[in-house]
């Protein structure tokens, strides 16, 4: 059964290495999905999965690697082959950065999931992995909307603003539901990577007891991107 959540965006820019001199720009970033995985850590998970978005879904075993060199010096992590996508190679990332200090992790999985995927087979997931063990942490990788300003990848568009107001809430909130109604349609058009993996999260918490705790750590767009960190326990 699902014990603890954590949601954290993926940009490549999260990791100092690729930054460069810009890194200071994202350091309450950092330090807030730090305190997100932390709380993964502290709940004493049998199995922690990381779930992120990509091109196309796979499962990944728990020593499964990855590099940033395409974002520019080759940071890599993980033991084995390098097969992970950039969500996943981030969440594996903080996971390997917070573990310094936070003695053992538990059984680690990967699971890409689609971008593409349909709010259904999210929701299907999402149960399988709460399903997976007696006690289960799940680290979603997700970003919100990249259309949030004129400089934005996306440039800008008036509707992911409260796009990601919606999210925060949810996230703040503990609001599962709310993660399971997004649309795959209005995600696409505000350039919202993460929808997919949050329904992965809202499929896990479905039919749970509300988190006792919910607290949303970061909420804020630095490049015109909405980023979120946020935990959850039960």
């Amino acid at each position: 059964m699902l014990v603890a959540a954590a949601v954290c965006p993926h940009p490549p820019l999260l990791v100092p290495q690729v930054a460069g001199a810009a890194a200071p720009e994202l350091d309450d970033l950092r330090a807030a999905c730090a305190a997100a995985v932390g709380s993964l850590l502290d709940a004493r998970a049998d199995v922690l999965a990381v779930v992120g978005g990509a091109d196309a879904a796979a499962s990944f075993p728990g020593n499964a690697a990855g590099t940033l060199r395409p974002w520019g010096p080759d940071v890599r992590v993980g033991p084995g082959d390098l097969v992970l996508p950039l969500s996943l190679t981030i969440g594996r990332w903080l996971l390997e950065r917070a573990h310094a200090s936070a003695g053992d992790l538990p059984a680690l999985r990967f699971e890409a999931v689609g971008f593409d995927a349909s709010p259904a087979e999210c929701a299907e997931l999402g149960r399988r992995l709460a399903d997976s063990a007696g006690r289960v942490a799940l680290l979603v990788m997700g970003d919100g909307s990249a259309r949030r300003t004129e400089k934005a990848p996306g440039y800008i568009h008036p509707g992911a603003v409260p796009y990601d107001e919606m999210l925060a809430g949810a996230l703040a909130s503990g609001d599962a539901g709310r993660l399971l109604g997004l649309d795959p349609d209005e995600a696409r058009e505000l350039w919202a990577a993460g929808r997919a993996a949050l329904q992965v999260l809202g499929g896990a918490a479905r039919g749970t007891p509300p988190p006792a705790a919910s607290e949303l750590l970061y909420d804020d767009a630095p490049y015109g991107v909405g980023y979120f960190a946020a935990r959850w326990a039960w």
